[in-house]
């Protein structure tokens, strides 16, 4: 069963970046903004080239979300998801993957990435395991 609530959901589905924290070799934090959506009940985002963050979760696992929602709750505080959790990496159609989110990112009449001959790409798929930040689906 997963931990994302429908809630939770519609962050992820909404078009908002996302912040992604991978663990550097030396142990310190590496973030980067991703395009996020769902294949199944894992957490996606496509990569044409393999970079750091990708390499990083190939050697440790452990990944954290963040994604700023742009409500405020009735308290006054901006409302936050955070999704803490496991990656891994696969290999195949990112760019297909990319095409699908620069719809919602970009909007209904972009291509992209541009041109046609694409290599296969890289997926990271993330398993949620925790959820967190301010928002109805806060557990802690």
């Amino acid at each position: 069963m997963s931990v994302l609530n429908a809630a939770a959901r519609a962050v992820i589905d909404s078009g908002r970046l996302a912040h992604l924290v991978t663990v550097n070799p030396d142990g310190s934090p590496q973030v980067s903004i991703v395009w996020v959506g769902f294949d199944g009940e894992e957490i996606v985002s496509g990569h044409m080239a393999d970079r750091q963050k990708l390499r990083n979760v190939r050697r440790d696992s452990r990944v954290v979300l963040s994604i700023e929602t742009g409500e405020v709750n009735s308290m006054g505080l901006g409302e936050y998801l955070v999704i803490t959790g496991h990656g891994r990496v696969t290999e195949g159609d990112a760019a297909g993957l990319l095409q699908r989110l620069a719809h919602v990112y970009l909007g209904p009449d972009v291509t992209f990435p541009p041109g046609t001959d694409h290599p296969p790409g890289l997926i990271l798929r993330i398993t949620a395991e925790h959820v967190g930040g301010v928002g109805p689906w806060a557990t802690d």
